[in-house]
């Protein structure tokens, strides 16, 4: 089941939860919202853009990353969901990382992200217009942050 982690119930109410809060925070739909949440998970995990979230954990892991992400990452699903999502980017790039994610956690989104990531086997690449948002609960309580981007260049 793990080779297609969009189908897991919980997979694809969180993708809808991605989906819903993204509405929310930026005003438009990230993909095409047509289907069923089950269509739309799969839409989103293979999309061209990179999505990935990570939970409020003290030390957030990262539990989701589509298609795209898992490939720029060079990392499998199973090996991407227990990563702490500090260790996405290099640690001289996480103190301004940690400013992004504190400034999306205010306004609840950030827009125009850019900055250097690593993948698993130590290749770098820079991300540019990156999107971070809040995930919200139907309550409207932070749940995680996501973030999504389609420009990003090898270094």
């Amino acid at each position: 089941m793990k080779s297609r982690p969009w189908s897991e119930p919980c997979i694809v109410e969180w993708s809808h939860r991605l989906l819903e809060s993204y509405h929310y925070w930026i005003g438009q739909d990230l993909i095409d919202r047509a289907g069923d949440r089950k269509a739309q998970a799969l839409r989103l995990f293979e999309a061209s853009i990179v999505v990935v979230s990570h939970g409020v954990e003290p030390d957030p892991i990262l539990n989701y990353g589509n298609q795209a992400a898992l490939d720029l990452w060079e990392l499998s699903w199973e090996q991407f969901i227990q990563t702490p999502s500090r260790l996405t980017a290099e640690a001289d790039d996480r103190t301004e990382r940690e400013r992004m994610l504190m400034q999306a956690r205010a306004k609840g989104y950030y827009d125009g992200y850019r900055g250097v990531r690593i993948s698993s086997t130590g290749r770098r690449f820079r991300v540019e217009q990156a999107v971070i948002w809040n995930v919200i609960d139907l309550a409207g309580h932070r749940i995680g942050q996501a973030a999504t981007f389609s420009q990003w260049s090898y270094l």
